[in-house]
């Protein structure tokens, strides 16, 4: 079978959370909910002049032959999954993982090499409504809307390769690019936020402002694993922006929370500014008998 090699940008998009899916919806509710955004996915995909190379179970693999094309796609992904309606209690969102980088292709359309492996390592990185990508892929972006949306969060090292590789995080969602306005007091932009204590159980965590987005949830890859039934696989997190702790709920049954003993709010696919001291509760509301309240303190 003849092959060739080419440049691609690889995409790897799965459904956040289909094993819980499957648990709390049966397997053929689940599968027509999981095949429906696959579906969907598949369709912005081929409108952004991509390939499906193939659909494995939650997970659709595609290939670009623009960086651009590619990271524009994902961005769109997760904007339509924002905009679905709930169905049988549950939302569906994806994690998306990218790379560029020299793959084969087969002549049957399937792709394989260094650059697809490290590119499902991306999507293995990517929590609920992320984009993981490399700096290889955002060296190739010349859409400067889209530069600007990305941001450096860790290094690794990878096989074949002499020094560590970036990873960058592709902020979607408008609100997550900062702004700078002219009407910022040197003051404000220069403030720099106090430390953050996070107590759950016997763990103690410590957020400083340079602390990348904290995850909570069932998820292992968590920061913070909450094992609670009632928890999401990727729940909350908990965000710097500009000296401001922000919370940000990311949830099915939402979060609840409690600061300096005022009356609890509710969030769902919501945000707010911690403030003072405080409780924070995941999918169900603040009794003194729950053990899996998260306290928080300045």
């Amino acid at each position: 079978m003849d092959k060739t090699q080419q440049n691609f940008a690889i995409m790897f998009a799965d459904v956040a959370g289909s094993t819980r899916l499957y648990e709390r919806l049966g397997d053929q509710t689940a599968n027509q909910m999981i095949n429906g955004a696959i579906n969907l996915a598949s369709t912005l995909v081929k409108n952004h002049q991509g390939v499906i190379v193939k659909t494995i179970g939650d997970e659709v693999m595609c290939r670009f032959s623009s960086a651009d094309n590619a990271i524009q796609c994902a961005c769109e992904i997760h904007e339509l999954m924002e905009k679905q309606p709930i169905q049988n209690g549950a939302g569906l969102v994806f994690r998306i993982g990218l790379n560029w980088g020299p793959a084969i292709l087969k002549e049957d359309g399937d792709i394989f090499g260094d650059a697809v492996n490290l590119a499902a390592r991306m999507a293995g990185v990517a929590k609920a409504r992320q984009i993981i990508t490399t700096e290889f892929t955002y060296n190739k972006l010349t859409n400067v809307s889209l530069i600007s949306k990305c941001r450096e969060i860790d290094c690794i090292n990878v096989k074949g390769k002499v020094e560590a590789i970036s990873i960058i995080e592709v902020m979607w969602e408008p609100n997550d690019v900062t702004r700078m306005s002219t009407m910022i007091s040197d003051n404000l932009s220069s403030f720099v936020s106090p430390p953050l204590t996070l107590l759950y159980q016997k763990n103690k965590h410590i957020l400083k402002p340079n602390t990348p987005a904290f995850t909570f949830g069932r998820d292992a890859m968590c920061d913070l694993m909450i094992a609670s039934s009632l928890a999401s696989r990727v729940h909350a997190k908990i965000e710097n922006r500009r000296g401001k702790y922000i919370l940000v709920d990311e949830s099915t049954n939402g979060t609840y929370i409690q600061m300096n003993k005022q009356s609890p709010i509710f969030l769902k696919r919501e945000e707010i500014t911690l403030q003072g001291k405080g409780i924070i509760s995941f999918g169900e509301s603040i009794k003194s008998h729950n053990k899996f309240l998260l306290r928080f303190n300045f």
